[in-house]
């Protein structure tokens, strides 16, 4: 009689699992076939017990080093390198400014100082949650936008609007004027510190009473975050002398300026109104305009404005920007199918299907829905091998030092298809039709939205 209660609870309790979705004794047999034991099974998993995926996975067929002609290339002198921060929105938008300077004033190997426009993007953005916090402060906590906001309370990431608001701003000054510092070469550290100050700021600008000047208890906040950047990155120059060199080293003038009048020297245009974002989204309607809300680096800045677009029209931009000699901000899913070593961003690169014996399915509007892609790094598009006119890879300027091949890495066209995002354009290679849909009211996405997420 016992035995039959056991065996009937244990029928009870495997029913029970089954209805409440669980796995009941029956599926899990059923699923455990999935594993064979095989000799061809036990061999890659005495490989995977000792080996990385990624190693195994390689695709001996692709071990010979891609041809590295192209037909069309943007020259560029040195490499910038952004450590181990998440700055690089910012080295690939002043990477496109300096590529025009060298060009325009026959520079040798030199760079805008990055650590330099970091410390004002971090205080605009203290600033901007601070301010963001004020405007919010008659919602609850499970409001998605509060909620949203002091999740991300302050990030190094970022885009191209950023870079424009900011030196627009600010000004630019070379990198020998406000150089590097440990904190900035490793931001993660800086970071965190600055999300606990403003959240615990942004909860005492919540609590203040009615009648308390959120103003004014605001800006001593911004005090403390002044004073922390100041500690970590350095005091920003106000003015600073400078000797310009030709790219022989010859001194041709010294002269004193202030950031903003370096900027309108060596850059010298309208960033906000010279350029266009476009983006290759395929989870929403193309020819039209969104702004995403939030996705901005200054309170009183611009967010983040594109025109989305099928692949076809952005590489008919892309390569008229390169035979013109413009370098461009581009920005994609850069660890997909990479090659690190070689510098190579092929979809054949790997083969996990063959190792793991499982088939990968989605498309990019698939991998894009379900959080499986999107845009993370961002880098300077500077060549393009074109065969009869059409594309068959491309290459960007990358800012990891000298890693990959020159400091670049070449992508197959296959890759870009996959894997690309966006694409900074001036608009002298834009058609009339593209621009014109900027005439558009933008449709207006969440801050939570994928594509909000900022290069890195």
């Amino acid at each position: 009689m016992k035995k039959i209660l056991v065996l009937a609870l244990a029928l009870v309790s495997a029913s029970t699992f089954a209805q409440k979705g669980g796995l009941d004794p029956a599926t899990l047999s059923e699923i455990s076939k999935g594993y064979e034991g095989s000799a061809a099974d036990k061999a890659i998993r005495n490989a995977l017990n000792s080996t990385p995926l990624a190693t195994l996975a390689k695709n001996s067929e692709r071990s010979v080093m891609i041809d590295t002609h192209f037909s069309d290339i943007i020259e560029t002198k040195g490499r910038t390198n952004q450590k181990s921060s998440g700055r690089c929105w910012l080295f690939t938008g002043l990477n496109v400014l300096r590529a025009s300077a060298i060009e325009r004033f026959d520079l040798g190997e030199f760079q805008f100082s990055q650590n330099f426009c970091f410390f004002y993007d971090q205080l605009e953005k203290a600033n901007l949650f601070l301010q963001a916090v004020i405007d919010t402060r008659d919602k609850g906590f499970d409001d998605r936008t509060v909620d949203w906001l002091f999740s991300h309370p302050i990030s190094d990431g970022g885009t191209f609007t950023g870079v424009a608001d900011l030196v627009t701003k600010y000004g630019v000054v070379p990198a020998e004027i406000f150089p590097e510092t440990l904190s900035s070469n490793s931001t993660s550290a800086i970071r965190g510190q600055l999300s606990n100050i403003l959240r615990q700021d942004g909860l005492a600008l919540r609590d203040a009473g009615k009648k308390a000047d959120l103003q004014k208890m605001k800006v001593e906040m911004l005090k403390e975050v002044y004073r922390i950047l100041a500690l970590t990155l350095g005091v920003p120059p106000t003015e600073f002398e400078w000797t310009r060199r030709d790219a022989k080293g010859n001194a041709v003038s010294t002269k004193t300026y202030t950031p903003l009048e370096f900027y309108k020297e060596f850059v010298g245009y309208d960033l906000q109104n010279n350029y266009i974002m476009v983006m290759n989204d395929p989870c929403r309607e193309y020819g039209k305009v969104y702004e995403i809300e939030y996705d901005r680096h200054t309170y009183d800045g611009h967010n983040w404005l594109y025109v989305n677009l099928p692949l076809e029209r952005i590489k008919e931009m892309a390569i008229a920007s390169i035979k013109g000699g413009d370098a461009m901000y581009f920005s994609c899913d850069v660890g997909k199918f990479l090659d690190r070593e070689r510098g190579i961003a092929d979809i054949n690169n790997f083969d996990y299907e063959s190792l793991l014996g499982v088939k990968f399915t989605m498309d990019k509007k698939q991998r894009v829905q379900t959080h499986a892609s999107g845009s993370s790094h961002a880098m300077t598009l500077i060549a393009v091998d074109l065969k009869d006119g059409k594309p068959q890879k491309w290459m960007v300027e990358n800012s990891w030092g000298n890693t990959g091949w020159k400091g670049n890495i070449i992508m197959t066209d296959e890759w870009f298809n996959e894997y690309m995002f966006r694409l900074v354009l001036e608009k002298k290679y834009v058609p009339a039709d593209i621009q014109a849909m900027l005439n558009q009211k933008p449709v207006k996405l969440p801050a939570w939205d994928p594509m909000f997420l900022g290069e890195e």
